[in-house]
């Protein structure tokens, strides 16, 4: 009889034993665990819901102003010179305060803007009611676009935007004899923005622009390279493919200033970059190496 009873516990390969039931307290703890999971999930959905409508009404934040084309001009190859009217818009026009600000621009029917230095001084923008562009045209771009418009178009700005070249940051001149600035390509809008609101040149020993182009078919403002020098700037072309009667500096601005270099006094001397990332990039490496502080290294973005 003993037989009989061990036979009726034996279990096939596949049957299973039922395990155990979890005491009540471990079922509470997981219907919690199972609560808090599915209120996180739905407090996570609505935060991202959140999000995403605070990202949208920030993306509607700008504000566009219409405003005609004056002026729509070839200012060297590749690059135009635009004058936009704002006189109708005083706001924005004094809001450009400092060399180096920027702003959005939109032609019509396309929504994806082009960014834009202004080249002009703020106090054009306030006396005339005016902005003036040096414009690069890139294949596809609304750049392209817009240097393809006429007198009388009608474009799309947002407001001026971006801090500037904070030169109070090398000023008084006394204490920075040295100022060195650097331009390269559509680069030198911000420059003429610059030099034409005045940094007190004429009161600094030692003013130089590199300023770097392809060629001199590319170089735009050479017009005004006079006016500049009278303004106490020494100009420094730099070509980087230039014809075979070009007798100045050749190659990239950051190698002309390395054969010209030239720093008495790392202590007052500041320097303004705008361009090409790469020239920005190697020049603050090589005035910072030889004790230019980065805090007198200016940039506009």
């Amino acid at each position: 009889m003993s037989v009989t009873s061990t036979t009726t516990l034996s279990l096939s390969p596949h049957a299973h034993l039922s395990p155990p039931l979890p005491p009540m307290s471990i079922l509470r703890r997981l219907n919690l665990h199972n609560h808090l999971n599915l209120r996180n999930r739905s407090r996570n959905r609505r935060l991202f819901r959140s999000l995403a409508a605070a990202a949208a009404v920030r993306q509607d934040t700008t504000v566009w102003t219409q405003a005609p084309l004056t002026e729509i001009e070839p200012a060297a190859e590749s690059l135009f010179h635009v004058t936009i009217d704002v006189s109708d818009a005083p706001d924005l026009a004094v809001s450009h305060t400092r060399p180096g600000q920027y702003l959005q621009l939109r032609v019509p029917d396309v929504e994806k803007p082009s960014f834009l230095a202004i080249a002009s001084p703020p106090s054009l923008s306030e006396a005339r009611g005016a902005f003036e562009f040096l414009v690069k045209t890139v294949a596809g771009s609304t750049a392209e676009l817009l240097c393809g418009l006429k007198k009388g178009d009608v474009v799309e700005l947002s407001q001026v935007m971006g801090r500037g070249f904070d030169i109070d940051r090398v000023d008084p001149p006394e204490s920075f004899h040295t100022l060195l600035i650097f331009a390269t390509g559509s680069g030198i809008s911000p420059i003429r923005s610059l030099i034409e609101s005045g940094f007190s040149a004429d009161k600094r020993s030692d003013v130089r622009l590199y300023y770097g182009a392809r060629n001199l078919k590319r170089m735009a403002y050479q017009d005004r390279f006079k006016d500049w020098e009278s303004s106490g700037v020494k100009i420094v072309p730099v070509l980087s493919q230039p014809d075979g009667n070009w007798t100045g500096e050749s190659g990239y601005v950051q190698a002309a200033f390395t054969r010209a270099k030239q720093i008495y006094s790392p202590q007052s001397t500041g320097a303004v970059l705008c361009g090409q990332k790469q020239m920005t990039e190697e020049i603050t490496s090589i005035l910072v190496a030889d004790g230019v502080s980065s805090e007198k290294i200016l940039k506009n973005f």
